[in-house]
């Protein structure tokens, strides 16, 4: 049965820590496997003013300045995930935001021990995706 709807697209971020463990070809395998496509791929880093735009809704929040120094530390990659529900598939795939509590199979609950070095940032919903997408791909847009 074919979907009536376009696929959706979400914004994917291979964080600095997996970049650094060299975990960027076990989780792109994983997204790859379940059949998603690769739409765009980046490597590069964050810097503060991105941080802060992509943060936006977290600015003020204490969690934030160790964030922002996390994810603006070292290169990541950045990629444009396309497929059938990609961002609820996508969130599936990688767990819970604990990798501590993130369920075995799991990006998550296999490679991370972490609440803030959790390995990959996936947008939460149809608007953010968007919202990501056009910060880190204007050129998609």
């Amino acid at each position: 049965m074919s979907s009536s709807s376009p696929d959706e697209r979400t914004l994917v971020l291979i964080k600095p820590d997996a970049v650094r463990r060299g975990l960027v070809g076990e989780i792109m395998s994983r997204f790859e496997r379940k059949g998603l496509r690769i739409d765009a791929m980046v490597s590069r880093t964050m810097d503060a003013a991105l941080a802060d735009e992509h943060y936006a809704e977290h600015v003020d929040k204490a969690f934030y300045p160790p964030l922002k120094a996390f994810m603006t530390g070292g290169p990541l990659v950045a990629l444009v995930l396309s497929g059938d529900e990609v961002i609820d598939v996508v969130r599936g795939l990688i767990g819970s935001t604990d990798g501590r509590k993130a369920a075995a199979g799991t990006i998550r609950g296999d490679l991370s021990l972490s609440n803030r070095e959790n390995l990959v940032h996936a947008s939460d919903s149809v608007d953010s995706a968007k919202r990501e997408i056009a910060l880190w791909f204007p050129e998609l847009v």
